[in-house]
């Protein structure tokens, strides 16, 4: 079940990661409105129709953001959410929002790593009682990490969607994209691997090299929109 969830949560983070670039606040999100005025201009000379209503929102999104943030998703669909220009100035408000989240467990999952990677070197190296303890503490940096990434990916996966879509070109944005798939399936198959060496030893060194692919990736995705 554990594998299940883990080849779920990839498989939905690399279609949000090439349906939309979620991940830099600073580039689609300060536009957003901050006035009752400024919002109404996001459909500036547009009746009130479905057409109109439908360009509120980018033609890309995830089947997360749709299902929750589309012209007929659930939150529309509950009237929780109405899709005006008033609504979606407040959505935007929203998105940077979980978006400021989203960056800020990027560096806590980061440090989750580091220390992680402390403590799988010196797991390789202990023996007897110390093994033991330091596998517990091992055991239970993997679970953290877990949490705060697949948290952090969450955030990216429910925000609402942006007004427009992604700029041309090769960005920084980009960038961080094509390195989260490439953490993202480190990620699952460092996970995997964990849950096979109980069984088959020999495959520590596989899953010391998933993990390390993992980090490089992850780290260089996170600097990618810092600097």
């Amino acid at each position: 079940m554990k594998y299940v969830c883990f080849a779920l949560l990839m498989w939905l983070g690399i279609n949000s990661l090439w349906a939309q670039d979620s991940t830099a606040v600073r580039r689609d999100t300060t536009i957003a409105p901050q006035t009752d005025a400024s919002a109404a201009d996001l459909l500036a000379g547009l009746s009130d129709s479905t057409e109109a209503k439908t360009e509120l929102l980018p033609h890309k999104m995830i089947f997360t953001q749709r299902a929750f943030w589309g012209p007929k998703g659930l939150l529309r669909s509950m009237n929780v959410a109405p899709l005006t220009p008033e609504g979606r100035a407040h959505e935007l408000k929203v998105r940077r929002t979980m978006l400021v989240a989203h960056q800020i467990g990027g560096f806590v999952t980061l440090a989750g790593f580091i220390a992680q990677g402390l403590i799988g070197a010196k797991l390789y190296n202990a023996k007897g009682q110390d093994y033991v303890d330091t596998k517990k503490w091992h055991e239970r940096s993997a679970a953290f990490i877990n949490v705060t990434y697949g948290t952090t990916l969450l955030l990216s996966l429910t925000a609402p969607p942006p007004v427009v879509g992604a700029r041309k070109g090769f960005t920084s944005i980009k960038l961080h994209k094509y390195l989260a798939i490439v953490h993202l399936t480190g990620m699952v198959a460092t996970n995997i691997l964990a849950g096979m060496i109980e069984d088959n030893s020999s495959l520590k060194p596989y899953h010391r090299a998933a993990a390390y692919t993992t980090f490089g990736a992850y780290a260089a995705s996170v600097l990618a929109l810092t600097f």
